[in-house]
């Protein structure tokens, strides 16, 4: 199983997972354009994709949605919260939808080989989900856009093998920056977005043997750096009460608007 980060930040998410004969998105939150060329890089044709999972409606997610199913004819899957939000956006243009297919968190779906598992978030959204994607003994996460974290995601995160977690902001490069005070709050809050502290903290409590790559995703273009999130992460890892040191664990940042490395697992 491979996964791969085609774009991933605030500014648009697009997230391919696949097998050799399943390929799927998780959000399209770029262009039509860009998605087809991320996919291209990836050896993948648009019109191999066997299904879009969506986490939820905001623009970052969803931008190039409208293009991509109609173009290729790719069934959607996300909440019957989600999908309602969807529809409401005009700009995507219109959707058939005999293409939608909703989902229920923890209720899983079968996708030719692979198993896609959403999971319950805290986000301000209609109905977010983030997905938990299997195939054969193989486990992926891909969580972005929680504010905050509980015993319930923890243990639907355990025995993963590989991570796209989120990793927005720094929480004092966002206090002191250019944002309004009530964008700084609903970032801060536990609908917004997990600071690169809390997301070391939640993979620290889910670190494990067989975990073979941490890929941290969602940065904010205003209130993070690359550096910072890596580093950060790492030492909320060192400073946890467990077996595990960062160094166990090839830890990377998705790049923000280009195809990022692809994570093969063993």
């Amino acid at each position: 199983m491979r996964m791969c980060s085609i774009a991933s930040g605030s500014s648009g998410n697009c997230i391919y997972a696949g097998s050799d004969t399943t390929h799927i998105l998780v959000d399209v939150g770029i262009s039509g354009k860009k998605t087809e060329e991320g996919l291209k890089k990836l050896g993948v044709k648009p019109e191999e994709l066997d299904g879009i999972f969506i986490t939820h409606e905001h623009a970052d997610h969803i931008n190039g949605l409208g293009v991509i199913a109609r173009k290729y004819g790719v069934p959607v899957y996300a909440t019957k919260g989600t999908l309602r939000a969807i529809r409401d956006v005009s700009s995507l243009g219109k959707i058939d939808e005999g293409l939608f297919r909703e989902i229920q968190a923890d209720q899983k779906i079968t996708v030719k080989d692979m198993t896609i598992n959403p999971m319950r978030i805290s986000h301000d959204a209609a109905e977010p989900v983030a997905y938990r994607i299997i195939h054969g003994r193989k486990r992926i996460g891909i969580v972005t856009d929680l504010g905050c974290y509980n015993d319930y995601t923890v243990e639907c995160l355990k025995g993963m093998n590989a991570l796209l977690i989120e990793a927005n902001h720094d929480v004092n490069m966002l206090q002191v920056g250019p944002y309004p005070y009530y964008l700084k709050k609903r970032i801060l809050g536990e609908r917004g977005h997990l600071s690169n502290e809390l997301s070391g903290q939640l993979l620290s409590r889910i670190l494990n043997d067989d975990m073979q790559a941490i890929v941290l995703g969602h940065l904010s273009k205003d209130n993070n750096l690359p550096e910072l999130a890596y580093e950060t992460v790492r030492v909320e890892i060192a400073m946890a009460d467990n077996e595990y040191k960062a160094g166990d664990f090839p830890i990377s940042v998705a790049k923000r608007s280009e195809v990022s490395e692809i994570i093969e697992i063993a």
